[in-house]
């Protein structure tokens, strides 16, 4: 399976849970609901990864996490913000590099249409 036909399960899912569910939850909500979807077609699935800091040669495990692996190819983060802002592009960007990863989506689900709550991050780097 390719990124993009992750991509595309992952975001056929994030449509049916905001058409079910609607803004105006909390993250965890909508997360645990993305994993349960995400599972049950079958994908691999990493809650919460963690996300190691590396800094020269020092390796810091300082309690950072991604939302959802997937695949262990594609990270998902699950918002429920006013907006997506250069900094949660920033910390996508970051967790995709140290985890040595081309590909993340950002959903916020705090949108009256789910289309204006994604955002897909390209890393230049990575595998």
């Amino acid at each position: 399976m390719t990124e993009e036909e992750i991509i595309t399960i992952v975001l056929n899912e994030a449509f049916h849970i905001h058409k079910q569910i609607g803004p105006g939850m909390l993250e965890n909500v909508y997360k645990t609901c993305l994993a349960y979807r995400l599972s049950k077609r079958g994908l691999h699935l990493e809650i919460e990864k963690a996300v190691p800091v590396f800094f020269e040669e020092v390796k810091m495990d300082c309690g950072y996490r991604a939302d959802i692996l997937v695949e262990n190819r594609v990270v998902v983060e699950t918002k429920s913000i006013v907006g997506i802002g250069p900094l949660q592009v920033a910390q996508v960007l970051t967790y995709l590099r140290f985890l040595g990863l081309r590909y993340g989506l950002i959903l916020n689900f705090d949108v009256l249409l789910m289309k204006d709550g994604i955002k897909r991050v390209l890393n230049g780097y990575g595998g």
